[in-house]
């Protein structure tokens, strides 16, 4: 299980930096995983490939603008980005962040008319800060949305509405579960019409999530942790859509986590679930919750291309790059998806 090889070569022309300038107007790569058989398509055409009694699960996290720049007394400027929420309630005012540059404890940083002070150090450049003010509410007034680095560029007031999901209900994560973000109304419309039910479960998404894996061998690679709720309703939804023989479609890679994270307790009589999820899915791993997954193109060596590979496996999926690169689709947050089934 080395990690040089879930890779391939991704040009970076093919990074989508930008959305596409109609949502949904995105491309979609049907994969069928038993066969390996492939069909370009349009994202828009989703409802054709589902069927009747179909569960489409979605998670209704909301992205908050994490990225605060504060000044220390000197006026030097000091990035944090506020992490993800934890549990049904967090402290707000005393929070872990991730900085940029150096800050040490008992330092003051101000944003605002608030004061910031560093509490402790954590190592691998994480903190624990103390704010006069609900942090929340600064990122709300004063913050940007956190993109992705690999999109070299400071967030607009276009990504403030991109890159956040239409559904988007639940303050806390710092990223976006992109697979959603080309999902529009039409289409969920479109499905419903078909038949195919739509439920959702809340996963805040951290900045941990795309991390890069710091070890040669896979195993050894520890997960972090994230916060997720699951309601009954959503429960019931997915034992109904199993006893029918229909299938749990899950909308992107927080999806799956949850879900087979909560597998146990998803057989269970139907309750609302919450917990935190560090389940690491790799080749070799039998999923027992979803049984389709939409989603985009991930970058290499990444968690998430991991637990795509062990859904569509390996060389299925490899095939499925390798012609998307071809084929130009666009890569990443902002790209375009591909359906699993």
């Amino acid at each position: 299980m080395k990690l040089s090889v879930y890779s391939y070569d991704l040009p970076d022309t093919l990074i989508a930096d930008q959305p596409p300038e109609v949502r949904g107007a995105s491309r979609l790569l049907l994969l069928k995983r038993k066969s390996g058989e492939m069909q370009d398509a349009q994202y828009a055409d989703i409802a054709s490939f589902l069927e009747p009694g179909d569960l489409l699960v979605l998670n209704d996290t909301k992205v908050i603008k994490a990225r605060l720049l504060t000044r220390k007394a000197n006026g030097t400027e000091r990035e944090l980005i506020i992490l993800e929420k934890h549990g049904q309630t967090d402290n707000w005012h005393e929070h872990k962040v991730m900085y940029r540059h150096s800050i040490k404890v008992g330092e003051q940083l101000h944003i605002g008319d608030a004061e910031i002070i560093v509490e402790q150090i954590l190592g691998d450049g994480l903190a624990i800060v103390k704010s006069t003010h609900d942090l929340l509410e600064l990122t709300e007034r004063y913050g940007s949305v956190p993109l992705p680095p690999y999109m070299h560029r400071d967030a607009t007031p276009m990504d403030v509405q991109r890159y956040q999901t239409i559904w988007a209900k639940e303050q806390g994560s710092v990223a976006a579960p992109t697979a959603s973000l080309n999902m529009t109304d039409e289409i969920l419309d479109t499905l419903r019409a078909k038949g195919v039910k739509i439920a959702y479960l809340t996963l805040h998404v951290g900045l941990g999530t795309f991390m890069p894996i710091r070890t040669d061998n896979i195993e050894d690679h520890h997960m972090h942790q994230e916060y997720f709720e699951i309601p009954s309703s959503t429960v019931a939804a997915i034992q109904q859509t199993k006893s029918a023989g229909k299938r749990v479609v899950a909308l992107g890679t927080t999806v799956t986590r949850t879900l087979e994270y909560a597998h146990q307790q998803l057989q269970e009589t139907p309750c609302d679930l919450s917990g935190e999820a560090d389940i690491f899915m790799y080749p070799g791993y039998e999923f027992k919750t979803i049984d389709a997954l939409l989603t985009n193109f991930h970058a290499p060596k990444s968690t998430v291309l991991m637990l795509t590979a062990a859904f569509a496996g390996w060389d299925n999926l490899l095939s499925a790059y390798e012609h998307a690169v071809a084929e130009k689709y666009h890569f990443l947050s902002y790209g375009d998806s591909m359906l699993i089934l």
